[in-house]
């Protein structure tokens, strides 16, 4: 994580001085919310054929909306992760290899090809995020759809997406709600960007004595941004998917994967934390840290060998390593229109 972090700071130093332009004008005092949904149904048990692989699908959805509750911006992207196991469930996918999103794939995805539109993902969900601009949740989810094949997908069924979009639409309007039931006051907006770092290090192989586990950490800040750069408030949260597999090599698939945000309490970080308080807690005390500083002091931070914030104004109030979080802060400033 530090080699990594440390290339993205680099890359940060670079944008802030290329990303000066092209900024909207500040638009005051907005709510800031994201959301996620996510799956696990897709993972596959090993069979005489081919080897287990795990996967966790994770929609996220960043939104600003105005007073009146009309979106301002919304970011969606799908960070569609993969554990690969060989015959011994043995993890065979690179635990340090960066995983991109759909949006970050672009043309990589190769949805093109399969599209009766002709049009990748990310080509379609910048045109759903568009036709979303102006609206409020209501209306988003009020969108009249049809079912596109057995698998009961539902896709856009209106003339002003049907030539446009043709991916299905449930996750995103489900994550939408999610983000703006959640949404916080944010001041001095200007922009906003989404940021997701994803990691697979926490999977496991099979021992003599445990059975196998995938593990998918995806990381992700909805960041707000002032006219001059600062940060002007951030949602920071994080989706840890488990699929754990028996001695057979099948895929326990029944867990309802929620956030460790949504998890509150029983994430059950508050007795091993050292200072009582539970992640969600630490997570909210950091965001509030940042809130107002300029994006280098935050990507600068002081952290001990362990990740965590080595500064007196969060020690007492902050020991999880933030090391992924800042580098989600990062990504979202790199994202930001």
């Amino acid at each position: 994580m530090k080699k990594t972090l440390s290339l993205v700071l680099a890359l940060s130093m670079l944008v802030a001085v290329l990303s000066v332009v092209g900024c909207k004008p500040a638009q005051g005092t907005v709510k800031l919310g994201l959301g996620s949904v996510t799956s696990i149904a897709k993972s596959k048990d090993a069979t005489a054929e081919a080897p287990a692989e795990a996967q966790a699908d994770t929609t996220i959805v960043a939104v600003v909306l105005d007073k009146d509750g009309k979106i301002l911006d919304v970011r969606i992207d799908t960070a569609q992760t993969k554990v690969e196991f060989d015959a011994d469930m043995k993890v065979t996918s690179d635990k340090e290899a960066a995983i991109m999103t759909k949006k970050e794939l672009g043309h990589a995805y190769g949805m093109s090809e399969r599209s009766e539109i002709g049009k990748e993902w990310f080509e379609q969900i910048a045109a759903l995020e568009d036709w979303m601009i102006g609206k409020t949740v209501e209306e988003v989810k009020n969108m009249k759809v049809k079912e596109r094949d057995a698998s009961h997908t539902h896709v856009p069924d209106m003339p002003e997406l049907t030539s446009s979009v043709t991916i299905s639409v449930q996750d995103y309007i489900a994550a939408l709600e999610k983000a703006a039931a959640n949404a916080v006051e944010v001041k001095e907006y200007s922009t906003m960007g989404l940021g997701i770092i994803v990691s697979i290090a926490g999977s496991k192989d099979a021992t003599d004595t445990t059975t196998a586990q995938a593990q998918v950490d995806t990381t992700m800040a909805a960041t707000t941004f002032d006219k001059d750069g600062n940060v002007a408030g951030a949602i920071i949260d994080v989706a840890q998917s488990r699929v754990p597999y028996d001695a057979e090599g099948k895929a326990d698939k029944t867990a309802n994967v929620l956030t460790k945000k949504e998890l509150k309490e029983d994430y059950g970080m508050k007795e091993k934390s050292g200072i009582g308080k539970e992640w969600y807690e630490q997570v909210e005390a950091f965001e509030k840290w940042m809130t107002g500083k300029p994006f280098g002091d935050v990507v600068m931070i002081k952290v001990t060998e362990k990740g965590n914030p080595d500064i007196p104004e969060l020690t007492s109030s902050v020991t999880i390593s933030v090391e992924s979080l800042i580098a989600a802060v990062q990504e979202a400033y790199r994202y930001k229109k």
